[in-house]
């Protein structure tokens, strides 16, 4: 029976049903539309407790029993996962390790004390399968970064790699935070370049794939090649600019497997105007590592204790004495003194003139402490051409400085830049380089200033905070001499 303000009329009880079947249908698809999509990280804040809600995810794992079952569901926004409580019926043979879903149902306070939500499902969609006796990895198997490195296409579904994927991200923010916030100006420097800006040789050329032109050999008007560093164009930009900065990737064609070597990497590149010290240089460098260390422990905690515990367990205490202390300051010369000192017995030599190697950074690393060092005024043979000659004798030195890290080595390198016109082109002409770098000279012959920058390498970075031994499971997609790309 209904009634209007009009008229009462009757209806059929078979007509009533269909109303309600309408009605019910209506009243689910408008709830359905009023869900709350969350990622898990919003979820397990709790933010949304008692609200209908969708999460989407890759199930990490299933645990059925009689009346109910139970799932792990993970977005990549989070190292925790968010449980799902659901009721037996709504399993499905697709439902497995690895799979990809849609559910939906009512956040709820967890009853147990090492979860503290969970997802009551009212609906579970399968929106992908995954064969678990196919896929690579296993269920409640920790698998070792050796064994997950040789699946770059896979490797960011474990906990290990989704963790250092977003420890990698942070640390990016973290570092456009702390240029952004003093001054620096954000310069995209080329991938595509004629320099050999650090003078090794290790390019890789570009060419186009097409045939070439009849009128050029090469596309460009010089040959072509991929970037070793954003540098001489960041001094471009300080002519007009008093602080710049560039964050991109470099390359070099180096011929080596090693877990120390990349061909293509990520740089952090800046340049001060108006500076003669290379205290101003390692202010700087000191302050980026610190801020961007204390924000990735403060937002990434529970993935890098992940690396602390499982991967390189004791680190944190490491990384913690980096933070408190200051870095100590010694001399290339000093350096050279306290190799000659030690009872280690080098692989390479010692004598002053030779460059540092590997093994000698990381003695010194740790003759210092076990904290940062910087290493300044090495022998001027040694630096490139735009390094500032110190015109100190007998002992001929540039003002140069590089970050030495302990478990990794040097981690950043930098110079003043040779101001002066006249020193400048005679380094370039006993090089051979004075018309190849002709534009480089115009940088000088116009209102020139005293200025210096650095290099801080992004992977060895992470290596350094996270006890990393591989440079190649700090990378997305490391590419490296005789790897397969995707």
């Amino acid at each position: 029976m209904f009634q209007t303000s009009a008229k009462t009329f009757s209806v059929s009880a078979a007509t009533a049903s269909a109303y309600r079947r309408v009605f019910l249908v209506g009243l689910r698809r408008y709830c359905k539309k009023t869900s709350t999509k969350l990622r898990v990280s919003e979820a397990l804040s709790g933010a949304q407790l008692g609200a209908d809600v969708k999460v989407q995810g890759w199930v990490r794992s299933v645990r059925p029993q009689k009346n109910n079952i139970f799932l792990h569901v993970n977005d990549g926004s989070s190292l925790q996962s968010l449980q799902i409580v659901a009721d037996a019926k709504l399993n499905d043979p697709l439902l497995t390790f690895g799979s990809a879903v849609e559910v939906t149902g009512i956040l709820k306070k967890s009853p147990h004390q090492k979860q503290p939500v969970e997802l009551e499902a009212e609906q579970i969609r399968v929106v992908g399968e995954c064969n678990p006796v196919n896929f690579p990895f296993k269920i409640k198997k920790r698998h070792s970064l050796e064994y997950i490195r040789q699946l770059p296409h896979l490797r960011c579904r474990t906990n290990a790699f989704s963790s250092l994927l977003r420890i990698r991200s942070e640390a990016t923010a973290a570092i456009h935070s702390y240029f952004k916030n003093n001054g620096f100006v954000q310069i995209h420097t080329p991938i595509i370049t004629s320099n050999d800006c650090e003078g090794a040789g290790e390019l890789f050329q570009v060419e186009p794939s097409g045939p070439a032109t009849v009128d050029d050999k090469n596309f460009f008007s010089v040959p072509a090649f991929l970037t070793v560093s954003g540098q001489l164009h960041l001094e471009v930009m300080s002519g007009a600019f008093s602080r710049v900065y560039t964050f991109g990737p470099t390359f070099r064609a180096e011929n080596s497997q090693s877990r120390r070597h990349l061909a293509e990497f990520f740089m952090v590149e800046a340049e001060i105007s108006f500076t003669e010290s290379l205290e101003d240089l390692t202010k700087v460098i000191e302050d980026v590592f610190r801020s961007a260390t204390e924000r990735v422990l403060a937002r990434c905690a529970e993935d890098v204790d992940l690396f602390h515990r499982h991967v390189t367990p004791g680190h944190r205490d490491t990384v913690e004495a980096m933070l408190n202390k200051s870095f100590p300051v010694i001399s290339y010369t000093e350096a050279i003194d306290i190799l000659h000192r030690s009872s280690e017995k080098f692989t390479f030599p010692t004598d002053w003139g030779c460059d540092l190697m590997t093994e000698h950074e990381k003695y010194l690393v740790k003759h210092c402490g076990n904290v940062p060092v910087f290493v300044t005024n090495y022998p001027y043979d040694l630096k490139p051409f735009y390094a500032r000659d110190n015109q100190d004798h007998p002992m001929h030195t540039a003002a140069a400085v590089d970050l030495l890290v302990p478990g990794v080595g040097e981690l950043c390198g930098g110079s003043l830049r040779e101001e002066r016109l006249n020193l400048l082109m005679d380094r370039l002409k006993r090089v051979g380089l004075e018309d190849t770098y002709n534009w480089y000279l115009d940088l000088r012959r116009f209102g020139s200033v005293p200025h210096g920058g650095f290099g801080l390498g992004f992977e060895r970075y992470l290596q350094c905070v996270l006890g990393v031994d591989n440079i190649k499971d700090v990378i997305p997609f490391p590419r490296f001499s005789h790897s397969c790309l995707l």
